[in-house]
């Protein structure tokens, strides 16, 4: 049993507070509430025609959810008393704590709470749909459900919002967490997936408090078979060190946070649209749909505009096999062209026989299929002409036993009651073509790596940058490949040391971008006569490296909530302008920064392009995992930067390296 079961699920509510009681009162009542609603006031004998209470000590036993709708002043005792009654738990609806510069304040709350479960301070409430208990000072768009999804959100604003859809959702749950200061986001989001009734849960997150937790909650949530779909706002912010390296102004704001939902399974969103409809599958079909789709409509435009919407979401149509040709071509004729994205023209329209033969033998050949179908407003038309194709979806799909997914391709063509029809015989139907392309995509989010688990999170601290010739010998002690070298305090000290031959690479010492300092000279026949550099804080003199294929970027970084993260990118001095880059969560294997790799925009480059020589990726594989294993047994490093590193046809180089740590 959870700690949050009396809370998310009460026998008995107490309401503080007069017009919020009031308020949380009529929304029991209206959604049938069959547990006792016991309004609190030191002066009212009633409230909503119901008896008030004077104090909580005059209740009749403690209750299992309270709502608080005090001053935040008050509710600080009012917390402190229900914990000491044993009470299950409470909503703290005021505002006005640390976001508002409280300091200290919300730090008592918590002390006065102890074990008692709270959500907030400045948190508008809960309301659980399937048993009618809502703890919910206000309208709401939801209905009594039997089963649904869970909508879990940081903003109350942006829940309210999505309690108000007209897509044909049902929702079980929606809660809010305001400021979090008891219970966090994988703990609310663990003690709602325990409930049986629900069957996915939707998640608006402005910060990951608990990385290693919520990985956790996400590994959970695969087990029991149920999906979660996230936004995840916030992602144009600028880097906290994003002045320091080209990894910090690449790979921030949103990429690390993307980059950790894609490792832990949990499918990423941007829009509420797109949220509502990605769980709509995941509530019919579970937690996963497969790659491999097919599309059909009767119009030529339609499957043109299909697969120019599906382009940039990565969604491609297999082609059409030969069996699954002659069944077509059997019930269609020469006039059409049996393709993928197929446009089965209207000879069968109307024809239910022949149309569900159709549907069903195309949506053999594939994992799931789009039908795209928009049906005439019923306000000023007659829409039982196509019945026999919504028909037939549905029959194509118990027949086949894959989903098979009926799209509007604008959303007002559809109706909420043909979608709540559709999805009580097990048809998920979705509304608006481009957003229904991002929820199946979202929908393919694969199951993250059982047990994997983010490394915990350091404190902000001051850090320094090594020497080049310092990070370089760090870099080559953890068995990473670097060029030959000698440094010095003065060129004429290098020049005096080194013991290899021409070419050379002269750099500068002291600087974080050696380019733009104009302290890197490369291709020296001869270290004679060469200038001083203004600002150096030293010499470090290199083999150049040769024979090499292609320039990319390594960096890894400390990451405030999710350990340390890993870029790998296109490098050299345009790796900005180029801004090609993939970024994972440590710890990752040589296979996952491979895969990885291969989804970087000019990875055909790195890959035997029209000829061109292939990199050897499997190197520069190795190197970022050794960098990981020397990030991880090492806490005083922050930062490690290669840029570039230079791939051969065999093997790696670091040449460039910026190294910062405590």
């Amino acid at each position: 049993m959870s700690r949050l079961d009396r809370l998310l699920r009460p026998r008995h509510i107490a309401v503080l507070g007069a017009g919020w009681a009031l308020n949380v009162i009529e929304q029991c009542r209206k959604m049938g509430f069959d547990g006792s609603v016991w309004p609190v006031h030191p002066t009212k004998a009633e409230i909503g025609g119901m008896k008030a209470y004077a104090s909580l000590a005059d209740l009749p036993e403690p209750p299992d959810a309270t709502f608080i709708g005090v001053n935040r002043f008050a509710t600080i005792d009012v917390v402190a008393e229900l914990a000491a009654m044993g009470a299950g738990g409470a909503i703290c609806f005021a505002s006005g704590w640390e976001e508002a510069g409280e300091a200290g304040l919300q730090d008592q709350l918590v002390t006065a709470a102890g074990e008692m479960p709270i959500l907030g301070p400045n948190c508008y409430g809960v309301i659980n749909y399937l048993d009618g208990a809502l703890l919910w000072p206000d309208q709401h768009g939801g209905v009594r459900v039997d089963k649904g999804v869970a909508l879990v959100s940081q903003s109350s604003n942006i829940v309210i919002n999505l309690g108000m859809q007209q897509r044909g959702l049902p929702v079980a749950y929606v809660a809010c967490l305001g400021n979090a200061a008891v219970v966090g986001l994988a703990g609310l989001t663990g003690a709602l997936l325990d409930d049986p009734r629900v069957t996915a849960v939707g998640l608006y997150i402005e910060g990951i408090d608990d990385a290693p937790a919520f990985a956790a909650l996400a590994g959970k949530a695969r087990a029991m078979g149920k999906g979660m779909v996230a936004i995840k706002s916030g992602k144009t912010e600028l880097s906290r060190t994003a002045a320091a390296s080209h990894t910090a102004s690449l790979a921030g704001g949103g990429a690390a946070s993307s980059a950790f939902l894609r490792q832990v399974g949990v499918a990423e969103v941007n829009t509420p649209s797109e949220l509502v409809e990605t769980l709509k599958i995941f509530h019919v079909h579970g937690p996963q749909i497969g790659r491999r789709l097919c599309s059909l409509s009767c119009s030529g435009g339609e499957a043109g505009l299909v697969a120019d919407l599906a382009e940039p979401f990565g969604i491609g149509f297999p082609p059409v096999p030969q069996a699954t040709h002659d069944r077509l071509f059997a019930v269609l004729g020469e006039i059409p062209t049996i393709s993928n994205p197929l446009d089965y023209h209207t000879f069968i329209w109307g024809d239910g026989p022949k149309t569900t033969e159709v549907f069903s033998a195309m949506l053999e050949a594939y994992d799931a299929g789009i039908y795209i179908i928009d049906s005439p407003r019923a306000d000023r038309c007659d829409p039982s002409g196509y019945d026999p194709a919504f028909r037939a979806i549905v029959e194509a799909q118990k027949a086949v036993g894959r989903p098979a997914f009926p799209v509007a391709s604008m959303a007002e063509n559809f109706g909420e009651a043909r979608v709540q029809a559709m999805m009580a015989e097990g048809v998920c139907a979705l509304l608006g073509l481009e957003t229904a392309l991002a929820a199946l995509k979202a929908a393919q989010t694969p199951a993250g790596v059982a047990g994997w688990r983010p490394v915990p999170a350091l404190p902000p601290r001051e850090t320094r940058m090594l020497s080049e010739a310092e990070g370089k010998a760090l870099l080559a002690g953890a068995g990473v490949a670097v060029p030959g070298s000698v440094s010095g305090a003065t060129l004429a000290e290098v020049a005096g040391k080194v013991r290899f031959g021409a070419p050379y690479a002269l750099k500068g010492l002291g600087f974080a971008h050696k380019t733009e300092a104009g302290a890197v000279r490369l291709g020296l026949a001869s270290l004679e006569g060469q200038a001083e550099m203004p600002g150096a804080q030293g010499y470090l003199v290199e083999e150049m490296v040769t024979g090499a294929v292609a320039e990319v970027l390594l960096g890894l970084r400390r990451d405030p909530v999710y350990g340390v993260t890993l870029t790998l990118g296109m490098g050299g001095v345009t790796a900005e302008v180029l801004a090609d880059t993939v970024t994972l969560v440590l710890p990752v294997t040589e296979a996952e920064v491979l895969e990885a790799a291969k989804g970087l925009r000019l990875w055909p480059l790195l890959d035997g392009y029209r000829g061109r020589p292939k990199a050897d990726m499997g190197a520069v594989a190795a190197m970022a995992v050794r960098l990981g294993a020397l990030m991880l047994a090492d806490e005083s490093l922050e930062e490690i930067e290669i840029n570039p590193v230079m791939v051969r046809e065999s093997g790696a180089v670091a040449v460039d390296a910026l190294v910062r740590r405590t």
